[in-house]
This record gives C-alpha cells, structure tokens and sequence, in this order.
C-alpha cells in the first residue's frame, strides 16, 4: 500500500500507526493473501485481527453502555450492543469511512465487487480496531470505536433514557450468517395461545452449522415480534 493511501486512512480514524505493517494486515483479505503466498512465505490475512477485533469491539461498546445507560436493565442494553456491533451497522460505518477503497483483495474478489461487500467491509473494520488496539492499546481503541461507532450512532437513533431503538435482529442475523458462510435461518410458528385479542405466538428459529442445527425458542405477542427475540437470541449466541 501506497504511503499517502496509509496516511489518508490514520487521517481518518485519527490514529498514527507505529507499527503500519498491522494496518497493512489488517487491510488484507484472504483472497489477496492466498494468491501471493508462495512455498517460503506465507502472507499474513486480517481474518485473526477480525477475531480479535470482534473482541475489543464487544467489550467497548459493553462498556460504553454500561456507563451511558446506569438504569437500563439487560435486555435493553443487550438489543442497544446487538445493533451496535452489527454487521449491517459496522458496514455503514466502513462505508462511510471509505474502507473500501484501502483494501487490498485477490483478483477475483475485486472483480466480484468485494470492495462494496458489506460482509467483507464489516471485517475489514473489525481488523482495523484491532489493529488499533495492538499498535496503541485499548485507551487508543476505546476511543476510535467511541467517536465512529458509538457516539454517532446513538445521534442518529435519537437514544433517550428509559427506551431502545427496535433493532432488526433478523436482517443483522441473515448478515452474520451470510458473514459466516453458513445457510440462512429457518422460522416456524410451533404454538399460538390466548384468546384472539391477546394471542401468544411461539416461534422457533433454527440455524444448521458444522456443529449441528441450533434450535431458539421466543414468545410474542405477533409472529415478528417472536421472530425478532429468537434472532436476537441467536446473534448473542453467535458473537
């Protein structure tokens, strides 16, 4: 990557990296990596920074909450931290910081569009934050996830004490799922109770992974408002 490419982006997220190499790693997707690694060298893909960063990430925004909202109790901060570290939401934000554009992608996936990607994008940004936080510790990531994750996004939703924005946990959960490579989520309605002005709607969502089919369970008062408790279910389960 070119320097003025390396300073445009620190110009950005305003950091200054010590160590660029890990901004660098942090930029490269698998399928750049794979097509320059030879039998003597290895390159090295931002897919551990993204495991890594998804870490940080939780525990930030976790935090942030925690000292936002003292009064709000663990479903309300849950659905908050749900959206916030969404794969729709991350894209967004790499979006807006034209993360595309710094990337560095095989051939095939740059002619497949994988820098407009949200998948990719909202890897990528995760990479970053870790990268941020081993180049300058967590103060450092504290603060960048604060200013282009956290803070704007609360202004945007209007956030007031005592009430949650009605995150769309199915949408964040089929872009996870797209995400992970792994079939979309099946729902089914397995029970309905109550009389007819006061049904009770059970639903069941299963996702299908190596490890076998997972099975979530929630009650509502309509089908999506079910739909959604078992998606939020299962996004937590998942990060």
């Amino acid at each position: 990557m070119k320097s003025d490419q390396i300073a445009a982006l620190e110009e950005r997220i305003g950091h200054h990296f010590r160590d660029r190499e890990l901004l660098e790693r942090a930029l490269t997707h698998s399928s750049h990596a794979h097509e320059r690694e030879t039998v003597a060298s290895v390159q090295a893909d931002n897919e551990q920074l993204e495991f890594l960063g998804d870490a940080v990430l939780g525990f930030v925004v976790s935090r942030l909450l925690f000292e936002r909202f003292p009064d709000f109790h663990e479903g309300q901060l849950s659905k908050l931290r749900a959206h916030l570290v969404s794969a729709r939401h991350l894209a967004g934000v790499a979006r807006r910081l034209e993360l595309g554009q710094f990337l560095r992608l095989g051939r095939g996936e740059e002619r497949s569009g994988g820098r407009s990607k949200s998948a990719l994008m909202a890897n990528a940004l995760e990479a970053l934050l870790a990268a941020v936080y081993l180049d300058a510790g967590l103060d450092m990531a504290h603060q960048l996830i604060r200013q282009i994750i956290f803070e704007p996004e609360l202004e945007l939703l209007g956030q007031e004490p005592g009430g949650v924005h009605p995150t769309d946990h199915k949408s964040s959960l089929q872009e996870t799922l797209q995400a992970l490579a792994l079939p979309s989520p099946r729902y089914g309605v397995v029970r309905e109770h109550g009389p007819d002005h006061r049904k009770v709607f059970t639903v069941e969502l299963r996702i299908r992974s190596a490890e076998g089919e997972q099975v979530y369970r929630a009650e509502g008062s309509t089908k999506k408002e079910a739909e959604q408790d078992a998606a939020r279910q299962a996004l937590e389960k998942l990060r």
